[in-house]
């Protein structure tokens, strides 16, 4: 469900999360969602949405300072180039909205900003399709590379940033647990919180991690998500 917070009574609280001035040409068209591009078109402002059923995903290749350093550059953007085009289509596949690239970290969100009811098991699938394509990928000159995959579902923010560029983003809670599922994750491993867990555990094999310890967040029972169940 989305929650919109334009024209809320907290209006320098929404600029804060999106600054977009009336009247400004959408030059960052191609860099927004369809449909908050369209939006952003009709009638330029603020554009801050709550979600509350929203799941989100992250990505990162193991050691990669090391290997970057290591590597030729022409590589290393070569290898970036080549695994995120194919994350990159796995996005229109799956219905999900990829949120950014930082280096060599990759975010993706599901629900966001059009709700659905199965936005876990739509990441869930993608995170398998994504984990199981680095798997069998050769690496730079033949030196396998391991990505660790984090995956939490929850309520955010949803908003655009910008004054000339546009960028779409996600706030809150929910992302942050995200983004320690994947960095306490395993290498080459889907790691998934209990809320998450929750949501797809009918439809998906998962095998328990147990308590661990979590940055800022104390001790979590997380989750290792395996794959499909097969049904029939």
């Amino acid at each position: 469900m989305a929650r919109s917070t334009r024209g809320s009574e907290e209006p320098n609280q929404a600029r804060a999360v999106v600054s977009v001035i009336e009247g400004t040409p959408v030059r960052g068209a191609l860099v927004l969602p369809s449909p908050i591009a369209a939006q952003l078109k009709a009638s330029p402002q603020t554009i801050a949405e709550g979600y509350d059923d929203v799941t989100v995903l992250f990505a990162d290749i193991v050691g990669f300072t090391r290997m970057s350093a290591a590597a030729d550059p022409c590589d290393v953007v070569e290898l970036l180039n080549e695994i995120y085009s194919r994350f990159d289509s796995l996005i229109g596949k799956h219905g999900v909205e990829k949120i950014r690239t930082i280096g060599d970290n990759y975010m993706v969100v599901s629900g966001v900003p059009c709700p659905r009811p199965d936005h876990a098991q739509a990441l869930a699938h993608m995170a398998l399709e994504m984990n199981d394509y680095v798997c069998r990928h050769p690496g730079i000159r033949n030196k396998p590379i391991q990505f660790r995959i984090g995956i939490n579902s929850g309520p955010v923010i949803g908003g655009v940033i910008g004054r000339k560029k546009f960028v779409y983003d996600v706030w809150g809670d929910a992302v942050n647990i995200a983004s320690r599922m994947e960095s306490h994750g395993l290498p080459s491993k889907v790691h998934i919180s209990s809320a998450t867990y929750e949501l797809i555990q009918d439809e998906f094999v998962c095998e328990p991690r147990g308590k661990i310890q979590i940055k800022s967040k104390g001790e979590m029972e997380t989750w290792l998500l395996v794959g499909g169940k097969r049904h029939g």
